[in-house]
């Protein structure tokens, strides 16, 4: 049997066509301590967009240009509400006790997204090329000599940086998010603790 075969067998046996789209949520998830989440991924979608807005441009004509200066700004308060979000959702979620009942792989992969997102974060701070950048990146170089990783990722070579910002970064991130997406819809929601 091929790895599709077995996907999909998978996917029929552990996500329904209701829990994938469900029509009705259970009542608790009308809180706003569930909000957190899907503003987290509202805040990607203009990430990307923005993102590949700048990418048409190439990665410097935001700074000549007009409707580049808007869609760069557009991208960094997104980037801020992004991980505004994602922090009210990280701690909503740790207070909700979210990995509960068998739920410890859901948390585990966003705390990957986590991770991600904030290395993500650092890789474009280092491309915007002004002086804070050029700082950091020599600074964070140090860091990542001393964490053993110098090696391997160089936050001065701009060409690297921008590779990991725009292509490997982004990808991992959306595919952890599907991951996430489907072991919340298999699961459901995680449930409020009882009085």
């Amino acid at each position: 049997m091929n790895l599709t075969t077995r996907a999909q067998r998978y996917l029929r046996l552990d996500l329904t066509l209701e829990d994938a789209l469900p029509t009705r949520m259970p009542v608790y998830v009308n809180s706003v301590a569930y909000l957190f989440g899907a503003a987290t991924m509202m805040a990607l979608v203009m990430i990307v967009a923005s993102g590949l807005a700048l990418a048409l441009g190439g990665p410097t004509w935001y700074h000549t240009n007009s409707v580049g200066h808007f869609f760069n700004s557009i991208h960094f308060w997104s980037v801020q509400l992004f991980f505004l979000a994602m922090i009210l959702h990280f701690i909503t979620k740790f207070f909700l006790g979210a990995w509960r009942d068998g739920r410890w792989l859901t948390w585990m992969v966003g705390a990957l997204m986590l991770g991600i997102g904030v290395f993500t974060g650092l890789t474009g701070f280092l491309l915007q090329s002004s002086w804070d950048s050029q700082w950091i990146a020599t600074q964070a170089k140090d860091a990542m000599n001393a964490a053993g990783i110098g090696a391997v990722f160089n936050t001065m070579d701009a060409g690297q940086v921008l590779t990991l910002h725009v292509a490997a970064l982004p990808v991992a991130l959306l595919a952890f998010l599907a991951l996430h997406i489907f072991l919340i819809r298999r699961d459901s929601p995680v449930r409020p603790y009882e009085d």
